[in-house]
């Protein structure tokens, strides 16, 4: 469990907030009480695709993360513009580490400006800081 004053900076910094595996926990936690953890597993995805070195692997993850997180009505779609999703869709003819940052980037600032701001207002995250 973090410091209370760990938890506190969590409020201004989304980055420190999901490289904290137990910030991680509690904010898809309460991700999934809004129906939208999606975003955080779609982030935790791209974050792991980009750490594979093996041309052949990175393919592999690439199609599943398009599949689970991209394609229209993939099971767990994430929310993202025409033109993200097609540019992101381009970038997988030839699959490399930087495939996925648009829309990453996209995913990110959406939990910044939407997600962080109810997850800082929270009961879970209220408890952390006590």
């Amino acid at each position: 469990r973090p410091s209370p004053e760990e938890a506190l900076q969590w409020r201004d910094s989304l980055e420190k907030l999901l490289q904290n595996p137990y910030g991680l926990a509690s904010f898809r936690s309460f991700l999934r009480s809004e129906f939208s953890e999606e975003n955080a597993e779609f982030w935790v995805a791209c974050e792991d695709y980009k750490k594979t070195k093996s041309p052949v692997k990175m393919m592999e993850k690439a199609k599943k993360i398009y599949e689970e997180f991209i394609q229209t009505e993939a099971p767990k779609e994430v929310n993202i513009d025409h033109f993200t999703k097609a540019v992101t869709i381009k970038n997988l003819v030839e699959p490399s580490p930087s495939s996925f940052d648009m829309a990453q980037k996209r995913i990110f600032a959406l939990m910044e400006k939407d997600s962080l701001p109810r997850f800082v207002r929270s009961e879970l995250y209220q408890e952390l800081i006590e």
